[in-house]
């Protein structure tokens, strides 16, 4: 019988950690993903993953390695969120884009967002013909649905309100394009009405 110390290498731990999560640079095992970067990416290519580390937004995940139809080994599993989520994803990843645009505007390097801004800004971006009592009900619903996924960090919680961060790798889930696709198909939804 083998032992699990003669199989691990030194960045096992940091890959076990990836296929569930991304790394931030506040964690212990960034400095493992970071030293041991090309040895981590040849045992991922294994399993057709590829290892994706963003420094300068301080942290690394995971994401899937496509054939040249887009198709990919099917590690990953596909996460339905829903419209109301969706909507907050977009909500969140159109305040990135605008912190980001206005960098003299701002003295901090994260974005940060309470749950009456998120609402705030939700309201602002549906359609007067949406439903939004029952999007407003379920809010919580989905921001906490949101936090699971890692798109968002809380920070500072009180009776009356949650503040989160906005975590960066929303822009590498949620592209421009992306997020003017679905500004599109918001805008038909409207006409459609």
């Amino acid at each position: 019988m083998s032992s699990l110390e003669h199989h691990i290498k030194p960045y096992s731990k940091a890959i076990v950690k990836l296929l569930k999560q991304p790394i931030e640079n506040s964690q212990n095992l960034w400095i493992d993903v970071i030293n041991y970067q090309v040895e981590i990416q040849e045992y991922l290519n294994q399993i057709g993953l590829e290892l994706v580390v963003k420094k300068d937004e301080g942290f690394a995940y995971l994401k899937e390695l496509e054939d040249r139809e887009g198709n990919t080994l099917g590690l990953v599993s596909k996460r339905k969120i829903g419209f109301e989520a969706s909507i907050i994803l977009v909500v969140l990843r159109q305040s990135l884009e605008d912190f980001d645009q206005n960098p003299t505007q701002f003295e901090v390097s994260e974005k940060f967002i309470s749950s009456q801004e998120i609402k705030e800004e939700v309201e602002l971006f549906l359609p007067e013909t949406y439903n939004k009592v029952k999007l407003l009900k379920d809010l919580d619903l989905n921001i906490r649905r949101i936090v699971e996924l890692g798109y968002l960090k809380e920070i500072d919680k009180n009776d009356f309100e949650t503040k989160y961060q906005i975590h960066r790798i929303i822009k590498e889930k949620v592209t421009l394009d992306q997020l003017q696709e679905f500004k599109n198909k918001l805008e038909s939804y409207v006409e459609s009405i």
